[in-house]
């Protein structure tokens, strides 16, 4: 595997796409600050002006450089009590982001938990898209046969490159809008209302 991850980190670094498991589903990974490969991404897998792309960190201390302003308490909170995990976290990005990455000016980021993107993402140090990796209106795919399948003449073109392997599927990520006076659940997901407002409470927001 570790030749195979090297493979992919080249690839990433080049501005390309790779297709790997995250601990839900495959997700297609891109370098949010390339615009090579923000436009490889986008002609992979179009996206309507009412969606975002979901975003993974190579290390918390990363989200700063990509969001305006201060971290609000409770976001720091979220990210102390559930990352590396299932939770992405939405806040307003930096001007320097791209708007085709952030939703209305809101970048939903995440630590991801142990799964080649992981690894990926904290090897090349430089956070990535984690959009899933299916066409618009599919399920989303949970093993590197699907995406090969879906994604054939990309990846005869040398475009996209799929990372072998399953992913465990479920739930994807909860997402979460957080200000300084509290949260909204924009999705459910793998992690838990409950588990939200148990932190939230803890740390003085409800």
């Amino acid at each position: 595997m570790s030749s195979e991850i090297d493979r992919a980190l080249a690839h990433l670094a080049a501005g390309g796409v790779v297709a790997a498991a995250t601990e839900s589903f495959f997700g297609l990974l891109a370098d949010i600050g390339n615009q090579r490969a923000l436009d490889t991404l986008f002609a992979l897998k179009p996206r309507g002006a009412d969606k975002g792309v979901p975003t993974l960190l190579p290390s918390r201390a990363a989200w700063r450089a990509l969001l305006a302003g201060e971290i609000p308490p409770l976001a720091q909170a979220f990210a102390e009590a559930l990352w590396p995990g299932a939770l992405s976290i939405a806040l307003p990005a930096a001007p320097a982001v791209s708007t085709r990455v952030a939703l209305g000016g809101s970048l939903a980021l995440r630590l991801p938990g142990a799964s080649p993107a992981a690894e990926l993402v904290r090897r090349l140090g430089r956070p990535l898209s984690a959009t899933s990796a299916n066409l618009p209106g599919q399920p989303p795919a949970t093993s590197a046969a699907s995406v090969s399948a879906t994604f054939a003449q990309a990846i005869a073109q040398g475009v996209l490159l799929v990372v072998a392997g399953e992913s465990p599927g479920g739930a994807p990520s909860t997402v979460v809008q957080v200000s300084e006076t509290g949260y909204a659940v924009a999705r459910a997901g793998a992690i838990a209302i409950a588990e939200l407002e148990s932190v939230a409470k803890h740390a003085g927001f409800a």
